[in-house]
């Protein structure tokens, strides 16, 4: 059983194949940093514009690198939310085409559930259940998975997600876009505990996360040392800001866990990619008797392996979508 992934929900262009569920044949990424730099972040119709010229070279690229042809593909899955609206319309839009003109199924997969699946494309098919981290440019939520189809949200941002946060403070210091990137390198010079950031919502009692305050926090900072004369150790910044966002979502994970009677904690989504959250989570993971699986970096980021593995998943379940399905820039992922 083979399905082709499609994922466009917001910067990069990717498509991949999936053997069987859990066996990566093919996962390309056409990225677009290079177009959105110079604004500071992601702008929609460049974004959109960027994915109808790069989606069907994609696609033939993915299929010679799986050596098959559309002829051997049962599937098609495609995110179809969240995400920006007209980056979503153009992936939808090919995965339709692609269905129909071949016969074969259609399946419209939510993208926060396939960060989440990112992982047993690496650990093996899921064993539920699963408390799970997901962090990226727009989301900051944590997700009981009960089973392999149902998923509760327990907690999420109120304000900015990790990501966005990220990007905003790198603009503060000077880093350009994309910013998480940047301050991991950035913060691996300097020292953690320099600079005490606020821990925002770290005992509000509730699972919830809250990030602009921090973000804020960090402006103040530069413009009373600068006012003062001094010119700010911007390793310590970007160490201690990251400190500050990574220690609060430790904690909350690991409580979500507790509350739950979770035996396994999950990180998906492109904050994933910091190591020092990776490294504390497992580690402080460990020491609360947790396992705590982790994709591989390439998988973390955006990319259509993870859509296609929600896909092959529904599909072998009797899941199908019409081929008049929608796209939703707000989907809920416990709709």
């Amino acid at each position: 059983m083979i399905v082709l992934g499609i994922e466009t929900s917001c910067d990069e262009t990717a498509v991949a194949v999936v053997e069987d569920a859990f066996s990566l044949r093919a996962n390309l990424i056409a990225r677009q940093d290079h177009l959105h730099e110079r604004f500071g972040g992601v702008v929609p119709e460049v974004a959109a514009r960027a994915h109808v010229e790069a989606i069907n070279p994609l696609l033939e690229r993915a299929l010679e690198e799986a050596g098959i042809d559309l002829g051997d593909v049962d599937a098609v899955a495609v995110t179809v939310g969240p995400g920006l609206v007209g980056a979503l319309l153009v992936g939808v839009a090919a995965a339709k085409s692609l269905a129909l003109a071949r016969g074969v199924d259609l399946i419209g997969v939510n993208h926060l559930e396939g960060h989440i699946w990112a992982n047993f494309l690496d650990h093996g098919p899921p064993s539920p259940p699963y408390v799970a981290l997901v962090v990226s440019g727009g989301h900051t939520m944590l997700v009981h998975m009960r089973d392999e189809r149902t998923y509760e949200v327990l907690g999420q941002t109120v304000d900015d997600a990790a990501g966005e946060a990220f990007d905003k403070v790198a603009r503060l210091l000077g880093l350009g876009f994309p910013g998480g990137p940047a301050i991991d390198r950035l913060a691996a010079e300097g020292d953690p505990h320099a600079i005490d950031f606020p821990r925002a919502m770290a005992s509000s009692g509730d699972l919830d996360f809250s990030m602009s305050g921090l973000k804020t926090a960090v402006l103040r900072y530069l413009r009373q040392e600068r006012a003062a004369g001094r010119e700010p150790h911007l390793p310590d910044v970007a160490a201690s800001f990251q400190e500050a966002i990574v220690d609060v979502q430790v904690r909350k994970t690991l409580a979500a866990a507790s509350a739950v009677g979770a035996p396994t904690v999950l990180l998906g989504g492109g904050v994933v990619a910091n190591s020092r959250l990776r490294e504390r989570m497992v580690q402080e993971g460990a020491r609360a008797g947790l396992q705590v699986l982790v994709p591989p970096i390439a998988l973390c980021t955006d990319n259509a392996a993870m859509i296609a593995c929600v896909g092959a998943a529904r599909w072998l379940r009797g899941e199908r979508s019409p081929l008049d399905i929608g796209v939703d820039p707000n989907l809920r992922l416990d709709a």
